[in-house]
């Protein structure tokens, strides 16, 4: 599987998001291997903070209603969201999203971060971003795993005063991973002798064509970085002492996920907001917004109920 689009001269190609720039024949390139090229007005841009030089996009039907801000997940990028995207310009929503820092099109050492502040200033920016276009309110939030624990972050720490006052979406949500106790043992003896791991891709869905896919994904970091661990325990910490929250949640969450911990997970979000909405998806599995049609469409389902 070999792109037509080279990512970093995608990147450096591209002017501001606010500017609207046409799709350049290898932006065009990138949307059709992703298969992002959906019946709606689209571009690519590039915006700063926390020091990256992170790349935005956009999808605008004729007649937006709302806009759906998209929130990805640890090693994803937009390229792998096209489902929500397709959901949300069903419901007439104009999409903004981005690639983390360390992810996808934006800059920084893959899939890496020191603190995950920097994710807040990412979201921060994005809202900036969507408030220059005057994309049109209410501002809704959807997040898978890492992306819904960004907006997690936001919501106990800003909620009140969040320009997004729509309805919040979790596929997922991290809280924390499985075998955690494990995990923050390992980074902590790996942590004076290597900077990462090699990864292990696993089978986060049901849809077997999914993990191919994404072994062959030219986005895909390959390293697990022990700083993104260092940065995730400091997190753990900052959301167990998080003030609670009078929003709203709706959450989607497989019962076959081994990514993370959700029954734990579940049950700190219950504790941190006023309402949550779950549907727990029987043989559900890590990648929601990638499972097979009925999954997916129970999910999309639910979020549809709860708008």
């Amino acid at each position: 599987m070999s792109p037509a689009f080279q990512p970093d001269t995608l990147r450096n190609s591209l002017q501001p998001l606010s500017a609207r720039q046409p799709l350049s024949a290898e932006a065009q390139a990138y949307q059709r291997f992703y298969q992002l090229d959906l019946p709606a007005q689209s571009w690519l841009g590039r915006f700063k903070a926390a020091g990256f030089d992170l790349v935005a996009q956009v999808w605008l039907p004729q007649r937006p209603i709302a806009t759906l801000f998209v929130m990805h997940g640890f090693y994803d990028h937009m390229g792998l969201y096209r489902h929500a995207v397709q959901w949300a310009l069903g419901r007439g929503f104009a999409v903004i999203s981005c690639d983390l820092p360390g992810h996808g099109l934006s800059s920084g050492e893959r899939a890496s971060i020191h603190n995950f502040a920097d994710y807040q200033a990412t979201l921060d920016g994005l809202f900036a971003e969507a408030s220059l276009l005057q994309l049109p309110q209410p501002w809704h939030l959807l997040g898978q795993s890492t992306g819904g624990a960004i907006i997690i972050d936001h919501l106990l720490y800003h909620g009140a005063r969040s320009p997004a006052q729509g309805q919040v979406l979790l596929m997922a949500p991290l809280v924390r991973p499985v075998a955690w106790s494990l995990s923050k043992l390992s980074y902590r003896l790996l942590k004076p002798f290597v900077n990462g791991i090699a990864r292990r891709f696993s089978a986060n869905s049901n849809d077997v064509d999914f993990l191919p896919f994404l072994q062959a994904d030219p986005l895909q970091p390959r390293r697990l970085p022990t700083a993104w661990v260092g940065a995730l325990v400091q997190w753990v910490r900052h959301i167990e002492a998080a003030p609670r929250s009078p929003r709203t949640v709706v959450i989607v969450q497989g019962d076959d996920d081994d990514t993370v911990d959700w029954r734990h997970n579940l049950k700190v979000l219950r504790g941190k907001f006023d309402e949550v909405h779950v549907l727990q998806v029987e043989g559900g599995k890590h990648h929601l917004v990638n499972e097979v049609l009925p999954i997916r469409a129970q999910c999309f389902g639910f979020f549809d109920q709860n708008l």
